[in-house]
């Protein structure tokens, strides 16, 4: 009888470290790149001064979000990610976790993030719909377009109208810039983490930007991060920002300039830990803000 309980103790122990593992709360790297934009654009619609009801419902929402995203993507890719070697240990193709069990996981995650989104305004929820569309689609895009990086940036940026949305009840300029810099430097990291992946890609037909962009990757890489800076300084020119936050897009030029250098005999390893140096981008901009209001 006693060891009946503890196989089922251990079962459930496995189940549970599956679920760990499908939402990717090992690797809490997604959560920083989605939650930098984010508070971006809080500390912009806010000029410096976010309500804590705000703060926690965009917070939480970033990390169930995230969480919610993997999930989805992990199911979108079950038949995929056991034939690429970065991949094949994840919890579905590894038989820890099983397609329905994810997707139960998915629709769990999506109800507690609306049930935040309640917390505010209608103009708000209905936005909300959309970046749940996003987040649903893009991990299937990959079958059909090259550039599904595309997809995900629109749905890691989603939060920066929403935000606008909850503070201000508009979508000002400022918002419009913001988000298509977040876009932009979305799809520029997400490249470098498709270049990890490029040849298995291709082995099995998945698409991405890295294989659009063949030989010209990098230089793609590097017109996006330019092009995500140049928005941030029409920022700096529309609202009249001052010296914290030319510093801080310089401090961001070297740490891209730094990604160039680790990519450029594009080894897989090297890319990934470019993609990863991109939480500091974040951190650096965002810390400019804080400067800059304060």
């Amino acid at each position: 009888m006693t060891s009946n309980k503890n196989t089922s103790w251990q079962l459930s122990f496995t189940n549970y470290r599956a679920y760990h593992q499908l939402m990717r709360m090992d690797k809490p790297i997604g959560i920083y790149l989605l939650l930098w934009p984010t508070l971006w654009a809080l500390w912009m619609a806010s000029y410096g001064v976010p309500h804590w009801h705000y703060l926690v419902v965009f917070c939480l929402g970033v990390v169930i979000m995230r969480a919610a995203g993997c999930v989805i993507n992990d199911y979108a890719d079950r038949d995929f990610d056991g034939h690429v070697a970065r991949t094949e240990q994840r919890p579905i193709p590894a038989g820890r976790a099983s397609a329905k069990e994810a997707l139960q996981l998915f629709i769990v995650l999506i109800l507690l993030a609306f049930g935040l989104v309640l917390t505010l305004d209608l103009n708000v929820i209905i936005l909300s719909i959309g970046g749940l569309l996003l987040a649903t689609c893009y991990p299937f895009m990959k079958r059909y377009t090259h550039f599904p990086q595309v997809v995900l940036g629109a749905a890691f940026s989603w939060a920066i109208p929403m935000a606008f949305m909850a503070v201000q009840a508009d979508l000002p300029l400022e918002m419009w810039l913001l988000y298509f810099a977040n876009l932009s430097w979305t799809v520029a990291y997400d490249t470098l983490y498709a270049m990890v992946d490029r040849e298995d890609d291709l082995k099995i037909g998945v698409k991405s930007t890295a294989i659009a962009f063949g030989k010209n990757d990098l230089l793609m890489v590097a017109i996006l991060q330019m092009f995500t800076l140049y928005l941030f300084w029409q920022l700096i020119l529309l609202l009249n920002w001052q010296m914290p936050m030319m510093i801080a897009i310089a401090l961001a030029f070297l740490l891209f300039c730094k990604q160039w250098w680790q990519c450029r005999n594009r080894e897989p390893q090297a890319c990934f830990k470019a993609f990863l140096d991109n939480h500091y981008v974040g951190m650096v901009l965002f810390f400019g803000l804080v400067i800059e209001y304060w």
